[in-house]
């Protein structure tokens, strides 16, 4: 025999490729009880001896094939298990497990199980089969709707996914019970920090609630006052006097801007509790931000200011955009930065979305739609140069505002602190600005 030629009937042929003992035994066995016909017989009766030994090898390879998805499911759950075990494994993973231990589901089931009950937990729509073609199909789909049903689904309620996506919104954002005001709207304390990719809003709709400690400026680093102005005067400066402006004062509460004064020291627990026993500044809240069309309100409050601000948020209307600074002093004061950069003067345009930067060590740039802002270098006398581009690389040439502004694509900044801040304000002007009005005459 050709040392290359398959000794099909000898169980070593069957081991080496894999098989266990008793499978390769089986398999050989078949081959020598019915084995190939010679060449020379007739075709029919090398094809009914063919459909013999695969008659014989039949029951060999159901019980491989059971063999194998034993394996398979045994494996799959021992990976969710051990990613438990290394504390990787999210809560999906961990309802797999819940489907094979509490309902007896298989691993394919236990797949399906969880993401019904995922599904329903994250408030998406019910997208289990509708008329399974078989039973296997079927099983599945039964475990989906188990699943779907314990994670709070009920696809007969049609408000059911609305219901469930705004739990899930709460969930997501980390907000208890405890952060939800008696009228059922969340307390400012929850509010998320402001993004740059929220709406440009006019000056003259958008309104801050700031503290007594935003009259005087920042410390810096070093406990010392910083040279950055105060926080009310940046959003003066920034609004041309139009934004609302509304002062938590640690000695009188919610005031006008103009009717505070600057306070030494952060309000205290004591004037907090005196604040928040007071009922009345739920009402000076209410009548400083009455007959005004608000759409954007930011908040400044930390710690005691803030338990102040939460206690009479009953008084603060629904708004479309609500969000409050966090974190470090530095953070607040980004935020802070983020939050100015959204208000435009009334007839200004500017270009909405969220700005992408690049990292610093390869060369800042920023992108925001088809405009690309990135620093070029030094400038060749004095000051540092941003040059704003299209997405195929030519230069931003030929847009004007709506005051027919023409814009340059080449912009010379002073400062390269100023870099951000200016690239930032470049891309929001041309974003809002248009190229059809430049060549004609005005």
């Amino acid at each position: 025999m050709d040392q290359h030629t398959l000794d099909v009937t000898d169980p070593a042929t069957w081991l080496t490729r894999g098989r266990n003992p008793a499978e390769a035994a089986a398999l050989a066995k078949a081959w020598r009880d019915y084995p190939d016909l010679p060449a020379a017989a007739p075709a029919d009766r090398r094809m009914a001896r063919t459909r013999e030994r695969t008659i014989a090898m039949r029951p060999i390879f159901e019980a491989m094939q059971q063999r194998t998805e034993a394996e398979r499911q045994a494996n799959n759950f021992a990976f969710i298990e051990r990613k438990i075990e290394r504390d990787e494994a999210n809560a999906q993973d961990r309802a797999i497990l819940r489907g094979r231990d509490e309902h007896g589901y298989d691993w394919d089931c236990a797949v399906q199980y969880a993401q019904g009950w995922y599904a329903a937990v994250a408030g998406w729509e019910h997208r289990g089969v509708s008329s399974p073609r078989n039973a296997a199909a079927s099983r599945l789909r039964d475990a989906y709707d188990h699943g779907f049903a314990q994670g709070g689904g009920d696809t007969n309620d049609v408000f059911d996914a609305a219901r469930r996506a705004n739990i899930a919104a709460l969930d997501t954002a980390g907000i208890s019970v405890e952060t939800v005001l008696a009228s059922g709207k969340l307390k400012p304390s929850a509010w998320p920090m402001p993004q740059d990719s929220n709406r440009p809003v006019s000056w003259n709709r958008r309104a801050v609630i700031l503290t007594d400690t935003d009259l005087q400026p920042p410390l810096g680093r070093d406990g010392r006052p910083s040279r950055r102005p105060p926080a009310i005067e940046l959003v003066r400066e920034r609004s041309s006097g139009q934004a609302t402006i509304i002062v938590l004062s640690a000695m009188d509460g919610f005031v006008a801007s103009d009717a505070c004064q600057i306070a030494m020291t952060p309000m205290t627990r004591a004037q907090a509790d005196s604040l928040i026993a007071d009922c009345s500044q739920a009402g000076t809240l209410r009548s400083l931000l009455a007959d005004r069309e608000i759409d954007d309100l930011l908040v400044t409050a930390q710690d005691e200011y803030l338990r102040v601000l939460d206690a009479h948020g009953d008084a603060i209307p629904v708004l479309r955009t609500m969000e409050r600074t966090r974190n470090t002093p530095l953070q607040q004061q980004a935020h802070l930065n983020t939050w100015l950069g959204r208000g435009r003067l009334p007839g200004q345009n500017m270009g909405a979305g969220h700005i992408r930067w690049s990292k610093a060590a390869k060369g800042l740039t920023a992108k925001l739609g088809e405009f690309t802002a990135r620093y070029v270098g030094p400038a060749p006398d004095r000051g540092h140069v941003i040059q704003v581009s299209l997405d195929d690389g030519s230069r931003a040439e030929g847009f004007v505002t709506a005051d027919h502004t023409t814009l340059a694509a080449e912009i010379l900044v002073s400062s390269k602190a100023r870099l951000r801040h200016e690239m930032a304000k470049a891309l929001r002007s041309f974003g809002g600005a248009t190229r059809l009005a430049a060549s004609l005459p005005f």
